[in-house]
């Protein structure tokens, strides 16, 4: 069964959603842009209102001058190396879609290997608390909490303005119930054994390193969010024995290194009492959380 476009085959010249696509797939490919097909597409949604869906089923539809005139813009930007998800102030983390502005930092995939401790660490419907030290869009924690209806959190920055760009996806999550989010330095002003539950990812870029970076990090990424001093383990300093004295007895705590840095971070949290820590590997296969929790890579999150 072949299945018709819904638009039939307008004349040659006319720009549709196939046409436009794979003109700015071509520019981007020239411009050096890792993934041309997915960025010129994601774009391509956002410009013309389309779905992915529209794109492969309807790919004669008509794209009218000013939608083509916005998608051009956006390419534009993203061959100035402008993240995609800057350009649609946009960006999918897990199962939850978040807003994010240039106050927070973008969230990757890299980070939800946290998700996949502290997943395997608390049942489906179990009740605890949990706490993001340095939630930017509020990413980690929501997305946390989208997935155990029973849990509760809070998310703590010094940043005003990114709080309220995580505040308001706890709201269009239809989270802000469980969620809440204070200013604060990690986790000054939490009583002694609050929460079951803490979670991070902390700055941990060695400040001579920033300047390295890929442009779409180093220049839009907030610098606050990525600067973790000469050595770039100045936050695990500051969060180790901070993170010790909010965690409950029995309680998990799971934070987001930079590749090289297991050994380091790990050793930090055993000089502060904690036992069976370990290094977690991302998807990649390179160490991204350190964790006195489960490691997911050896006992697997179970399918409910």
């Amino acid at each position: 069964m072949t299945l018709e476009p819904l638009s039939p085959k307008p004349a040659d010249g006319a720009a549709t959603l196939l046409t436009v696509w794979k003109a700015a797939q071509a520019r981007l490919k020239d411009g050096r842009i890792d993934s041309p097909a997915i960025d010129a597409r994601l774009l391509l949604e956002a410009a013309a209102g389309a779905s992915r869906t529209d794109i492969l089923t309807d790919p004669y539809r008509i794209v009218t001058p000013e939608q083509q005139a916005a998608y051009t813009a956006m390419i534009d930007r993203r061959l100035r190396r402008e993240p995609v998800s800057r350009i649609v102030g946009k960006k999918g983390f897990w199962k939850i879609m978040l807003n994010v502005t240039p106050d927070v930092l973008s969230p990757r995939p890299d980070t939800e290997t946290l998700l996949d401790v502290a997943l395997l660490a608390f049942a489906r419907h179990e009740a605890f608390t949990a706490v993001d030290l340095g939630t930017g869009s509020g990413a980690i924690l929501l997305a946390l909490l989208a997935e155990r209806t029973a849990a509760k959190g809070v998310g703590t920055d010094i940043s005003t303005e990114a709080l309220a760009v995580a505040k308001e996806n706890a709201a269009n999550l239809d989270l802000n119930e469980r969620a809440t989010f204070l200013r604060t330095e990690w986790a000054a002003g939490f009583g002694d054994a609050s929460f079951d539950l803490v979670l991070s990812n902390p700055p941990y870029i060695p400040t001579d390193h920033i300047a390295g970076l890929d442009p779409e990090v180093r220049d839009h990424d907030p610098h606050l969010a990525l600067d973790g001093g000469p050595d770039g383990l100045q936050a695990y300093r500051d969060l180790a024995p901070e993170i010790r004295r909010i965690l409950k007895p029995g309680g998990v705590f799971a934070v987001e290194i930079g590749w090289d840095q297991g050994p380091q971070v790990k050793a930090l949290f055993e000089a502060e009492g904690f036992a069976d820590v370990k290094i977690v590997k991302d998807l990649g296969d390179r160490d991204r959380v350190v964790t006195n929790g489960p490691d997911p890579r050896t006992n697997p999150i179970p399918q409910e």
